[in-house]
């Protein structure tokens, strides 16, 4: 009872995290979902664990197709085409990773979202730092063409 009553607590504390966040912090969250389930499916490999592979590898197609839809390709240009792309590639790279059952291809991937998770982390710093603040959501919509629509 009380570890379903503890998961309850930290389900709720998700809900009203997301619900509060900027548009910024979605971005982040997001690329931390898709992180973490690339480390649980590449576990889930080297465990032969076929069910967990499965719904891990489908939550971070999930995770890039959301990251896909977000982006406002007329707003941001050559670097939101570019993203697209990218988005692109590790969409379907996840689903070979998927029929191939193979970990090497999830981690390119894992590596791909954490590296843009922190190239958006320091940007959305910058930006913050120089606007103090202000504009700073329509700032990062225009550098990187994102539009979550939440």
């Amino acid at each position: 009872m009380d570890e379903h009553f503890a998961q309850q607590a930290q389900d709720t504390y998700r809900v009203n995290q997301i619900q509060m966040a900027s548009k910024e912090q979605l971005l982040i969250i997001t690329y931390d979902i898709g992180i973490r389930s690339c480390r649980t499916a590449e576990k889930a490999i080297e465990a032969n664990d076929v069910e967990q592979i499965n719904s891990q590898l489908q939550r971070a197609q999930s995770v890039v197709r959301e990251l896909m839809i977000t982006l406002n390709l007329e707003q941001g240009g050559e670097i939101a085409a570019a993203l697209m792309r990218l988005y692109d590639y590790m969409y379907y790279q996840l689903v070979d990773a998927n029929v191939k059952k193979d970990a090497e291809m999830v981690k390119v991937v894992r590596l791909m979202m954490e590296e843009l998770k922190a190239t958006w982390v320091e940007a959305i710093a910058k930006l913050k730092s120089e606007t103090k603040g202000k504009k700073t959501a329509a700032v990062v919509q225009q550098a990187g063409g994102t539009n979550f629509a939440y």
